[in-house]
């Protein structure tokens, strides 16, 4: 996915800017960059590989390197990017978080019209960032362009521009499916993906922008150049995987939506019959482990960690391009405490389950250790549809699923339209499906939270909640 960090300032702001990039490192692991503004220098940037080393180490040497009182930084798993733009609007830096469903339509109208051209990158394609731009640039000015641009992709764009007026313009996607915070001190404004990490830094929070709401913050203040929509779709994961445990969106603080989500699916299996006489309840590290605690103090069963990610030389989720190797260092990463497996029965909750890959080498690897049984509980619904509008699930096919996988194992094409049947625990096609990928993962039971229990763990009202990767409904 990604995050994105600015700050306007009276001051120079580069290091703030610095260290809130980084505190964005949960969100993307391929390629980071900050861009600056100096009255006497103009606009710099720098973009960095991050594929094999964290943000800090490549940015490290930033501070005499780059100088403004304005700048923006972002980190992503997408296309590089600030972008560095000189249009009838002036010259600008932009980046951008999201997902670009109708790219080669948009890119091939605005050729086609314009004669214009876009840089291509390997394989033809063009960097989105720099398609965004160019649907702003067909406006007036920025605030138009930038309506324009949201009405005009179909998937998600947060944008975030930084001008040669010494200002920073931010705009969250139009169904506010991702956040947009801004912060205030005494040294200027910022904006933010997260809003923790401008309090680290001595902002306190001020605003969090509305669906497709477009503001310019200055040093002292921010105004609306275009105001926020009623309607909003924003994703459940954020509280369920991607956010950091501190985070907080909509008002609802993540570790604390962790809590009640495990709270209620143990409510859920108590319920049912299906709370198991487990030794102890465990996490899948790292997001796993607060659904988990809520799970164990349910349930009253004794929380534990089994087995420890270990961190120091692999500090975050990427992965070597080969296979094999992925697999071994997936495992080299897991330590186990022989004696929390050792002839245990063991409750694990993961954050959800897409391909089951990982999981099912989670699983081997417990047996391995000496676990007697070993059962699952996922923190979100049955994931039967790959995500439309951000990264999450989108780089498989929907077929890939674990779900879909085993759906057509059992029942062909033709079980594909009782996918809402096949969610539901209490149908003979859910029980079916639960039993066949629990045979598949060699677990002892496996289990789903639903997803009344997600939203009501959440906190909102349903109609505001993104549910599409289980229902397939966009509204």
């Amino acid at each position: 996915m990604g995050g994105f960090f600015g700050v306007v300032g009276k001051t120079d702001v580069v290091s703030d800017v610095f260290f809130g990039t980084d505190y964005h490192s949960h969100l993307g692991t391929k390629s980071g960059g900050m861009a600056a503004f100096d009255e006497n220098l103009g606009l710099q940037r720098q973009i960095h590989s991050i594929g094999n080393s964290p943000f800090r180490t490549k940015f490290e040497g930033i501070l005499e390197q780059m100088t403004g009182t304005s700048a923006i930084g972002c980190i992503n798993d997408s296309d590089p990017q600030p972008l560095l733009i000189r249009s009838k609007l002036g010259r600008y830096a932009i980046c951008t978080v999201g997902v670009i469903n109708n790219a080669k339509e948009l890119t091939d109208g605005y050729i086609n019209e314009k004669s214009a051209h876009f840089t291509a990158m390997t394989g033809g394609e063009v960097n989105s960032t720099e398609l965004v731009a160019a649907l702003i640039n067909r406006k007036r000015t920025f605030a138009e362009g930038l309506r324009y641009a949201q009405k005009m992709i179909k998937g998600t764009a947060l944008i975030l521009i930084l001008t040669e007026n010494n200002t920073v313009i931010a705009a969250r996607d139009l169904y506010g499916r991702l956040p947009v915070h801004i912060g205030k001190s005494k040294k200027g404004m910022c904006v933010s993906f997260e809003h923790f990490a401008y309090q680290k830094l001595g902002y306190k929070n001020a605003y969090e922008l509305k669906p497709g709401e477009i503001v310019e913050l200055d040093a002292e203040n921010f105004k609306v150049l275009a105001k926020g929509m009623k309607k909003m779709r924003v994703c459940s994961f954020l509280w369920s995987y991607y956010g950091f445990p501190t985070s907080t969106y909509e008002g609802i603080n993540v570790e604390m939506m962790r809590y009640r989500n495990g709270h209620i699916m143990a409510r859920n299996d108590k319920k049912s019959g299906s709370l198991p006489k487990a030794d102890y309840i465990a996490g899948v590290p790292d997001s796993g482990t607060p659904h988990a605690i809520g799970y164990a103090n349910e349930s009253h069963l004794p929380f534990a960690r089994p087995f420890i990610k270990y961190t120091p030389t692999w500090p975050r989720s990427f992965m070597p391009a080969n296979q094999k190797e992925r697999n071994r260092i997936a495992k080299m990463k897991q330590i186990p405490v022989d004696e929390l497996i050792k002839d245990k029965e063991l409750l694990f909750v993961d954050d959800s389950i897409v391909r089951g890959t990982q999981l099912r080498e989670t699983v081997e690897f417990l047996y391995e250790s000496g676990a007697k049984k070993v059962h699952m509980r996922s923190a979100c619904p049955p994931i039967m549809y790959g995500c439309k509008f951000l990264n999450f699930s989108r780089a498989t096919g929907d077929n890939e699923l674990i779900t879909r996988d085993t759906i057509l194992k059992l029942e062909g094409e033709k079980g594909l339209e009782y996918l809402d049947e096949y969610s539901d625990p209490s149908t003979e096609r859910g029980k079916k499906l639960r039993k066949a990928i629990c045979e598949g993962l060699h677990l002892a039971s496996l289990e789903y939270q639903t997803l009344d229990g997600l939203i009501e763990a959440i906190g909102l009202d349903k109609s505001k909640i993104c549910t599409y990767c289980w229902t397939g409904k966009e509204d």
